[in-house]
């Protein structure tokens, strides 16, 4: 069985040179490293997986590339793509911004060292200069909510409008004419996309919300409602940018003693799991984050098999209806 002793001998470097050619831990000449690589797929180098990627150019991994981890839109999303993945013959290499600009870059430049083919972007914060670099570097890729297509590169839109206008549509019937909006951080253009979906619906009905800023997290809806409560007139419907921040409200609400529905209507959005087990369980519009990932991996694959496969894919909402919501209070 062959050694990376054996390896280095054969390509006349030293063993370092090898291990760092297998790890990326540090720069080695293109023509050092392909030669190492070579030599890595001649000797079957330990049956090294790893190694006959990267000889071959690339690896069997299809990468994913999410904002955050702890929030529960993203498991069955992460899910989806795998299983996806498996069948297509593929595992998932996966990695987390946390919305921070130099995370996503080193994620990026992980997907790139890794030799990744294919690289699904959903997270709507990121810099669009980044899809450059995996064109550059021929990996396949789909963002999310970006808007740009291009060889190689898609996109997944998630048509907010339609469960935007089914949510305030729903309430209008209900007989709700003063509504609030506790909006997500502004910076990130899939809740942007849904604060105009939400204000323009209302705009139609010849209605406006009074808008709270928030960060799209349960402490931030228990804050939005705080600064509602001191208002002279509380809203009787709350829509609310994710389902974390209003199940932050339903909990706020709860602490002040005003009844839900009863007293308020709250609707969330995402459909987490979370959502149906509150109490009471939650109005929200639904996105997909299963079909998301799903949608993500197929699309990859589609472009690895057919590189003129690229274009832009929309994924519809709706309102799913819970106990939440009932007829305004006046």
């Amino acid at each position: 069985m062959a050694k990376m002793k054996d390896v280095a001998e054969r390509a006349g470097v030293a063993e370092s040179t090898v291990s760092h050619v297998i790890n990326n831990t540090r720069f080695v000449t293109p023509a050092t490293r392909e030669r190492v690589l070579r030599v890595m797929s001649e000797l079957n180098f330990h049956g090294n997986a790893h190694a006959r990627r990267l000889a071959r150019g690339h690896s069997d991994f299809l990468g994913l590339i999410i904002s955050d981890i702890e929030n529960p839109f993203f498991p069955g999303l992460i899910k989806s793509f795998e299983s996806s993945a498996l069948a297509g013959g593929f595992d998932i290499l996966l990695c987390t911004t946390n919305y921070d600009a130099a995370r996503a870059e080193a994620a990026f430049r992980k997907m790139i060292e890794n030799k990744v083919p294919g690289v699904a972007v959903m997270t709507s914060r990121v810099d669009p200069s980044l899809a450059s670099v995996l064109q550059r570097n021929d990996v396949a890729s789909i963002f999310l909510d970006s808007g740009q297509v291009a060889e190689r590169t898609s996109n997944i839109r998630i048509q907010y409008s339609q469960g935007a206008e089914q949510a305030v549509a729903y309430l209008h019937n209900l007989g709700h004419r003063d509504f609030a909006f506790i909006a997500g951080p502004g910076n990130r253009s899939s809740h942007a996309a849904y604060k105009s979906a939400v204000v323009g619906a209302l705009e139609q009905l010849g209605l406006e919300a009074r808008l709270i800023d928030g960060e799209n997290s349960v402490a931030s809806g228990e804050r939005a409602v705080q600064k509602l409560l001191t208002s002279r007139k509380l809203p009787t419907a709350i829509l609310a940018s994710n389902d974390l921040t209003a199940i932050g409200a339903l909990r706020a609400f709860h602490r002040a003693g005003i009844r839900v529905p009863a007293d308020v209507s709250v609707v969330g959005a995402d459909d987490i799991p979370f959502a149906s087990l509150t109490n009471p369980s939650l109005t929200t519009v639904q996105i997909g984050n299963e079909r998301l990932g799903e949608l993500a991996c197929q699309k990859l694959l589609g472009m690895l098999r057919d590189s003129d496969a690229a274009s832009e894919l929309v994924l519809p909402t709706e309102l799913v209806i819970r106990e939440s919501t009932a007829l305004a209070a006046h």
